[in-house]
């Protein structure tokens, strides 16, 4: 691998934020959720060059340091069509009954599927995964698959939530599932995973498979 990710877990709600960056110190940053100052140390320490930050959706758990990281290293931030405006609503005012203090913001890029943004001499793939929000979205780079609240470890993202669905979900998993097995999955909660462990071992892939 070629590149090397930083996972920290951040917030009261413990949502991964990662930091991608290659030999060339290019960076991403995706799921800024909180501690702003601890993300913004990381670049710093490491001397990253950070050239965009990728939203796998718009809970602010998942968002709630963008605006400060953002203005900070002045690049721009991508989310999906369908969850632009949850983004834009403060996820429909999620961030007051989370506890988490938001302000409205906008994406500058909005992506759809199959999209591909740029990440140094590499193209990220978007896969959209509805179901825990109208517009989720997983980041394939190479054999490593950001998937968000999308797929955890042994378990899967709540639909509970506005704009979340069961039946919407489980469709989006099953296209996660077409993946190879030794895809390595980087969750949006918890540790990591690979397809073939959750195929043996989560409980709602079994189900569907």
């Amino acid at each position: 691998m070629d590149f090397k990710i930083i996972r920290m877990p951040v917030g009261s709600y413990q949502a991964n934020c990662y930091i991608v960056f290659n030999d060339e110190n290019e960076a991403i940053i995706i799921d800024p959720g909180a501690q702003p100052f601890d993300i913004l140390k990381a670049v710093e320490e490491r001397n990253l060059k950070v050239s965009k930050i990728l939203l796998t959706h718009a809970h602010p758990d998942h968002f709630g340091a963008l605006k400060e990281v953002r203005e900070k290293l002045n690049v721009p931030a991508y989310i999906s069509t369908k969850d632009e405006v949850m983004l834009e609503d403060r996820s429909g005012n999620l961030g007051e009954m989370l506890g988490i203090k938001s302000e409205t913001l906008k994406a500058d890029v909005i992506f759809n599927e199959n999209d591909y943004i740029d990440f140094g001499n590499k193209k990220i793939q978007v896969i959209l995964t509805p179901g825990h929000t109208p517009g989720g979205a997983c980041f394939l780079l190479d054999d490593i698959l950001f998937t968000g609240d999308t797929l955890f470890s042994g378990s899967i993202g709540r639909t509970d939530l506005p704009g979340g669905d069961y039946d919407t979900i489980m469709e989006s998993l099953r296209e996660l599932m077409n993946l190879p097995a030794d895809t390595i999955v980087l969750p949006g909660h918890g540790p990591e995973t690979t397809i073939a462990q959750e195929k043996s071992n989560n409980p709602f892939i079994r189900s569907m498979i």
